[in-house]
């Protein structure tokens, strides 16, 4: 039996950065599962994977433009808030988040998504 191997993008269409791991992928003929986070955000069990391996400082963008745009810099929130802030404006996260099984990866980094290919 051949296993296909398959990646679950979640990221934002507009994104150059989410774009470039489509690109990625798509060019090593590697399945995508791509989840736009601004139609459908992402289940709580599955931020919290990403969360686990990157905390959720980890994971925001605070040299990102939509960080900057909405005073985040300026505001104290508990992880709660900033969740329910993420899961409105997806793009304060670094983007593109990224699963391959068991793999994951945040923002555009290419080296894990080598690693991601290689190990599959």
């Amino acid at each position: 039996m051949v296993f296909m191997l398959s990646v679950q993008i979640f990221g934002v269409k507009n994104s150059p950065a989410t774009r470039a791991a489509e690109r990625f992928f798509k060019e090593r003929r590697i399945q995508i599962h791509f989840v736009d986070l601004k139609i459908k955000p992402m289940s709580p069990g599955e931020i919290k994977r990403f969360i686990d391996r990157f905390t959720l400082a980890g994971l925001v963008d605070r040299e990102g433009k939509a960080w900057v745009d909405a005073g985040m810099q300026y505001m104290k929130l508990s992880d709660a808030e900033l969740l329910a802030k993420i899961e409105r404006t997806p793009t304060l996260l670094r983007l593109p988040l990224i699963r391959c099984g068991n793999k994951l990866s945040a923002g555009q980094d290419e080296a894990a998504w080598k690693a991601m290919v290689a190990a599959g």
